[in-house]
């Protein structure tokens, strides 16, 4: 993810920290510092960050969940509106879904079950995540319940979304259980959204936006996998293009990049190998920063992945969602290179594929059940 930094790693999940979040500690710092003095904006500071570290704990009740099933995690992202784990593909069930879905709040009410335990019980007062009148423990574990009650809210990106569409998985497709999940998410996240609006708090009109801008992505991320259901890399790929080799002039490049309708260009060896891609962006940044004598080498990106032109569409998608990547090539068994994918042209498959007669595959984990199966 972009603007955000790794802090550390725990068994091979890197945990990530966005730029914005140190941003709001030094907002909420200041803040009380301007209200309360350094004691105040201390204290306060220390509570955000035992919040976050109740929102890792969260994320990693994900993490290590998913493994259960031999899903992996790259990493996990700290952000101002909580924490992103980011699931190298879905689980293959629907019951691992709702396990997973399920694990990262039943941290969180572990966490506040140890917090009641250690304060002794509610006593006679409801606690508070913001009152400064009660202690940080106190606050920590209405804090906690209150993260595990929001995420199971039933609207992508929250635990609940993910509850919901395993639940109806049970009984319909994937795709159309993540069509009604996320139908419902932006419904939830227009009633909140109204709510915000006429109650004057904007907070919660900025939650109502991410809520209906993940539920849409999830659905949108849903229909192009399922556009590529049954097809393979070669199906998909772009097979006419210009490559580069990387001691060719950003000029000729430039030069290319008017005369091809090509928005990226394969970077190969001499024995047509995939060395990296050169991107428009890359091009231009090249002859501002360079002058016209660069080299291609220099410009290129190299962190581009590589499928086998008979790997299951899937497979190469997810390896295209999960790294934001420009395009990722398409080699033979000799490990030349035949063709490239980009997000571009996946989008255009999308467009195109509800138009060819369906074709059910063994690749989707989540198809329709006949109507007398059991287990």
């Amino acid at each position: 993810m972009g603007w955000s930094f790794p802090i550390g790693s725990v068994k091979g999940t890197v945990v990530r920290v966005h730029l914005t979040f140190l941003l709001l500690l030094g907002f909420i710092g200041f803040a009380n510092y301007a209200r309360g003095g350094s004691a105040a904006a201390v204290g306060s500071v220390v509570y955000i960050l035992l919040l976050f570290l109740c929102v890792l704990l969260h994320e990693f009740g994900h993490v290590f969940a998913a493994r259960r099933y031999g899903v992996q995690t790259p990493d996990v992202t700290l952000l101002p509106i909580g924490g992103v784990a980011r699931l190298e593909r879905i689980p293959e069930k629907p019951g691992q879904e709702l396990v997973v879905a399920l694990a990262g709040p039943a941290v969180n009410v572990v966490i506040a079950a140890v917090l009641w335990l250690a304060v002794g019980g509610f006593g006679e007062g409801a606690f508070s995540l913001t009152d400064p009148r009660q202690g940080l423990t106190e606050r920590l574990l209405a804090a906690n319940l209150f993260l595990a009650g929001f995420n199971l809210i039933p609207a992508f990106p929250m635990d609940g979304g993910r509850v919901l569409r395993a639940l109806l998985a049970y009984r319909m497709g994937y795709a159309e259980a993540t069509r009604i999940a996320a139908g419902v998410g932006q419904f939830t996240a227009f009633l909140l959204g109204i709510y915000g609006l006429f109650s004057g708090n904007p907070l919660l009109v900025f939650v109502a936006l991410f809520v209906y801008l993940g539920a849409a992505g999830e659905a949108a991320a849903v229909q192009t996998r399922e556009a590529g259901r049954g097809l393979l890399a070669s199906d998909a790929m772009i097979s006419e293009f210009q490559t580069l080799r990387e001691t060719d002039g950003i000029a000729d490049a430039a030069d290319a990049l008017i005369r091809t309708t090509q928005h990226e260009f394969p970077v190969v060896d001499a024995d047509g190998r995939l060395q990296g891609v050169l991107t428009r962006d890359c091009i231009i940044k090249a002859l501002r920063q360079r002058g016209a004598d660069a080299r291609v080498g220099e410009a290129m990106r190299r962190d581009i992945p590589q499928v086998h032109c008979r790997q299951a569409l899937p497979a190469a998608i997810r390896a295209l969602e999960g790294q934001r990547l420009p395009a990722i090539g398409v080699a033979d068994s000799n490990g030349r290179l035949v063709g490239y994918i980009t997000p571009e042209n996946l989008s255009e498959l999308m467009m195109v594929a509800p138009a060819r007669q369906p074709r059910r595959s063994a690749l989707n984990p989540w198809s329709v059940r006949p109507a007398n199966s059991r287990g």
